[in-house]
């Protein structure tokens, strides 16, 4: 069910001419927009009229209402399409001030192929809070679990159901059970999800520390299905703290720095000691911080001691350093000055993102900015970047002829 009432805003240009598809690309990192009927029909009788809709407020603008409270922000960031690149102020107010391809599946796929991409993983938006945990925080456990379900039955049936091909299967969880939690995502991989969505650092929304040992269920459920834990940066619901009085541009410099935090957070919890064969993708993170950690990671370990009593406590042969190449995947958008090392970070745990439809996005150009950075690599390297490393992680199909 797609219906709304669409009518594009002078705020988007028309549509680009399609690109050349020089490479074979999945991106593992790029957003969807909740669209206004998502909920419909999908959650059970007594939920149905508490359900996330869609309000219409005297300016004109569209919000979500949910749980008592409004989510100004229905598509925070949609902003690839817009007409004035520089116009750094506008958001859209209605689903009209965006593409329609934020929020329709089928105007989705049409986006995709303009801008040359196979496929696409895709995180939730404002009012699922990137991981659910909008929904987890509900005041009514009951419903916060039934519309957690029903975004991924929506997930399921729409979004990846419609091509299964062209969108990877990723799903979210309830977080305020863990054993309810693990159920779902159970539930999931029984139909063929292999991602789900959780929170980088679960402490900053007031749930269990990952350290903590609650996590336990969720983290053997991801295990035992294969489920690879994606955390995107901001998940959480917030960003590294800052002078308040400085620009956004200083904001959005340290996105990198707040990957890197979360990723050691995760490592040193013991996690990926205790649970070997989980998989776990650095979201929007970027690639440049990847050798510094592991650089300081071997140092302490060998130099200086600080934390070699900690990693000892874990009973694992391997090294930090050798375990975050092991169990960490990482995301690049445009990183030309740490390619050179994509050894020392593992040629085969690095992969693409196009961040549609977000301003940092490279549509519809993704695959000039791929070719900058790639063109000079050898054929092997460039498969496993463009596609081959995220087709394996999350077991996602392949085009019959690949390219390269």
């Amino acid at each position: 069910m797609t219906e709304y009432d669409y009518a594009p805003s002078h705020a988007l240009a028309p549509d680009p001419e399609p690109r050349a598809a020089l490479y074979t690309v999945i991106s593992v990192d790029d957003h969807l927009v909740e669209p206004p009927w998502l909920f419909n029909g999908r959650l059970p009788a007594a939920f149905a009229d508490r359900a996330p809709r869609i309000v219409e407020t005297p300016s004109g603008a569209q919000q979500w209402e949910f749980d008592g409270k409004v989510f100004a922000q229905m598509g925070f960031n949609a902003l690839s399409g817009r007409a004035d690149k520089d116009d750094f102020t506008f958001e859209p107010a209605r689903f009209d001030d965006m593409r329609r391809g934020c929020f329709d599946i089928h105007a989705r796929i049409a986006d995709m192929d303009i801008n040359g991409i196979w496929a696409s993983v895709n995180f939730p938006s404002q009012i699922t809070g990137f991981c659910g945990r909008i929904y987890s925080a509900c005041s009514d456990p009951a419903l916060g679990l039934a519309v957690t379900k029903a975004f991924n039955d929506w997930i399921a049936e729409e979004w990846h159901g419609s091509y299964p091909q062209r969108i990877v299967p990723m799903g979210i969880t309830f977080l305020a059970d863990a054993e309810l939690g693990a159920a779902e995502i159970r539930r999931n991989a029984a139909r063929g999800f292999t991602a789900v969505s959780l929170p980088e650092q679960p402490q900053n929304i007031g749930l269990p520390s990952i350290h903590s040992g609650w996590w336990e269920p969720i983290l053997q459920a991801c295990e035992e299905t294969s489920t690879v834990i994606c955390l995107h940066i901001g998940s959480s619901g917030q960003l590294m703290p800052r002078d308040a009085e400085g620009p956004g541009g200083v904001g959005a410099a340290m996105f990198q720095v707040q990957s890197y935090v979360a990723c050691n957070e995760w490592l040193w919890s013991g996690i990926p000691v205790r649970h070997p064969e989980l998989k776990i993708s650095m979201s929007e993170g970027g690639i440049g911080w990847v050798p510094m950690m592991m650089d300081r990671l071997d140092f302490m370990l060998t130099q200086s001691g600080h934390g070699r009593n900690d990693w000892k406590a874990m009973h694992t042969d391997l090294t930090p350093s050798e375990v975050l190449r092991r169990n960490f995947w990482f995301c690049s958008i445009d990183d030309p000055s740490i390619l050179p090392l994509r050894e020392r970070i593992g040629i085969d745990h690095i992969m693409l993102e196009v961040d549609y439809p977000h301003a940092d996005s490279t549509w519809p150009d993704s695959q000039a900015f791929f070719d900058r950075n790639l063109r000079d690599l050898p054929v092997e390297h460039v498969r496993k970047l463009a596609y081959a490393n995220a087709a394996a992680l999350f077991r996602h199909p392949l085009p019959a002829n690949p390219t390269p």
